[in-house]
């Protein structure tokens, strides 16, 4: 089983930053793919950006201001946001998609984290 923690959220005005975290723990062999989804209040759950290999994919909404990173090493994921609009508040998800070392696959969620940006 693997579970994921994120920390990093809260609450900061237009215009300002915040990094996001996400810390994996558990039987893990490797990790195949990295994402970040949002879920803004009454909306559906969205990517945000995601990493995979060498490869990274974000959102047009949130191009060039959000930046996600990984590092194997530590099993963790970050995502940078800087530029922080009121659109972007919304409760960010971490997760996690590899092998654990039974060759399991899995695919796992943190528990959520909100973000509140203020104009």
């Amino acid at each position: 089983q693997v579970q994921l923690v994120e920390s990093g959220g809260g609450l900061v005005q237009a215009g300002g930053s915040l990094r996001l975290s996400c810390a994996a723990s558990g039987s893990i062999f490797s990790i195949n793919a990295m994402g970040w989804y949002r879920q803004p209040p009454g909306k559906q759950r969205e990517l945000v950006a995601a990493i995979s290999g060498g490869s990274t994919n974000y959102a047009d909404s949130v191009k060039g201001r959000i930046t996600i990173s990984r590092d194997n090493a530590k099993n963790m994921e970050y995502l940078q946001m800087n530029s922080l609009k009121p659109e972007d508040s919304a409760v960010y998800y971490c997760n996690i998609q590899g092998q654990t070392r039974a060759l399991w696959k899995f695919n796992s969620w943190g528990q959520g984290t909100q973000v509140t940006v203020s104009s």
